[in-house]
């Protein structure tokens, strides 16, 4: 999806950037979520998140369970 997407990114942290929302919406889509409620979910409990425990529940596989944004 991103390979000719990348080259108009404007520098490698943009590059880099633009792959990590890539794959946060493929992921998405891969554990039958939709993107957008899940970003918003995500953007939404991200910054209470205190310890690594807190950022496995965040992923689309474990979200999905605990939320209802499908």
């Amino acid at each position: 999806m991103g390979r000719k997407n990348w080259l108009f990114s404007g520098s490698p942290r943009g590059a880099d950037a633009s792959s990590t929302i890539y794959s946060l919406i493929e992921t998405a889509k891969a554990n039958n979520l939709n993107p957008s409620d899940y970003l918003y979910e995500l953007f939404e409990k991200l910054p209470h998140a205190q310890c690594r425990a807190d950022l496995e529940e965040l992923m689309p596989w474990n979200i999905a369970d605990n939320a209802k944004i499908k």
